[in-house]
Parts: C-alpha cells; sequence; structure tokens
C-alpha cells in the first residue's frame, strides 16, 4: 500500500483539433461510443491497442470493457506522452508530436461524487488498462494498491516504475465537460487555439501554458 495524495487530479490527453467536438458533445465519450458516432479531429492513440481495449473486460464491473470507459491518467506528462513526443513506436500512426496535445485536468473526488450522484460506474486499473493482466478496482479505500511514487516519477525507465506510472482512472461511457477545472497547453500558439474554440462555450476552465507537463 501507498500514501494516497491528499487530492489526486485525473488527466485526459487530447489533439487541439478534437477539442470544438468534444464541447459540440458537451464532454468526452469513450471509444465504444465513438466508434458509432465518429468523431472531428486528430486520433493519438494506437489503433491496434484501441481496438484490444473494446474487448478487454474490467473485472471489477463485469459486461464491462475498458472501451465502454473514458480513460484518464493520474498524472499529467505520462507515459503515452512520451511515447507520442519519440513518434517512433510502429503502432502509433499519428506523428504530429506533443506540441497540439492539450491536458484536460479534473480532480478525482469530484468526479467520483458526480458519477455515484448520477449512478453512473467508474473504476481504476493498477497499470495500463489496455494490457492483458491489468487489475481493476473500484473502491476509493483502494487507491493505496495504486503506486504513487511511479505515478509521481520523471525516470520510468524501470519496468515497475513504467507499469505502475500508466495507471489509469476510467469513467464508464460520458466524461462531462464541466468537469474539467484546468487546461495544460504546450506553447502560446497552442493556447490562442484554445482560446478560439473557447469561446463557443458558456463553461471554460483555467487554461494555462505547462511547460512541465510537456518532454
Amino acid at each position: 500500500m501507498y500514501p494516497v495524495p491528499a487530492q489526486p487530479k485525473i488527466y485526459h490527453i487530447l489533439h487541439v483539433d478534437r477539442l470544438a467536438s468534444v464541447l459540440a458533445a458537451g464532454g468526452l465519450w469513450c471509444d465504444a461510443e465513438m466508434q458509432c458516432r465518429g468523431g472531428g479531429g486528430t486520433t493519438i492513440g494506437m489503433s491496434r491497442i484501441k481496438q484490444r481495449r473494446l474487448a478487454l473486460p474490467v473485472n471489477c464491473h463485469p459486461s464491462d470493457h475498458v472501451g465502454d470507459y473514458v480513460p484518464f491518467y493520474f498524472c499529467p506528462r505520462s507515459v503515452m506522452l512520451y511515447i507520442i513526443w519519440r513518434a517512433n513506436h510502429e503502432d502509433l500512426t499519428y506523428r504530429g508530436g506533443q506540441g497540439p496535445i492539450l491536458h484536460l485536468q479534473a480532480d478525482l473526488a469530484t468526479t467520483v461524487a458526480w458519477a455515484e450522484a448520477q449512478g453512473k460506474r467508474w473504476a481504476f486499473s493498477l497499470s495500463n488498462a489496455g494490457a492483458y493482466y491489468t487489475e481493476f478496482r473500484s473502491r476509493l479505500d483502494q487507491l493505496g494498491e495504486v503506486n504513487w511514487p511511479a505515478v509521481a516519477a520523471t525516470n520510468f525507465r524501470s519496468r515497475d516504475v513504467s507499469e505502475g506510472k500508466q495507471a489509469e482512472f476510467l469513467l464508464h461511457h460520458f466524461f462531462p465537460w464541466e468537469l474539467v477545472e484546468y487546461i495544460g497547453v504546450h506553447s502560446r500558439a497552442i493556447e490562442g487555439q484554445v482560446v478560439q474554440v473557447l469561446r463557443s462555450t458558456a463553461y471554460r476552465p483555467a487554461l494555462v501554458r505547462r511547460s512541465d507537463w510537456y518532454y
């Protein structure tokens, strides 16, 4: 068991050109729903792993699959962002680098409270939710099983650290835009693009350049 941060945050990454469609939808849809609806903008994930997640079970919620959930990391500057930055993974179709990638931050406790008030399922994994061997949990008193030192680590060459850093929070089906409390961007240019898109919505989370969230 590990000490749990006082106020854990969760982070979803996406390409800036997807933001307008997220606002139009009122939030983030899971991959299973996105396959039915189609979505505007650039996909930054690995298609082979996305397909696998559609079939991988979330064993704490029988009949659910990972692809039925909107995924978040417990940290910015994730291993996935590193892969995007390096742009040399054979399964990565997107090669546009980390510059256009946004971090959407939300509060874990607030998100769970909203989910439970709405009767929505949620879970978290102890490692990459797209791996066959990962374990899932569905209670807040199990958060100490997340490897929080690995989540916070900046050096993840060790397999154990890399696995722990990739732990995910999962919200079933849909994540509402109003739960986003903060948008982190890489540069002034991307900040300007986000400002323009946010003019179409009444709710505008705090928007700040965060170079420490990038490689």
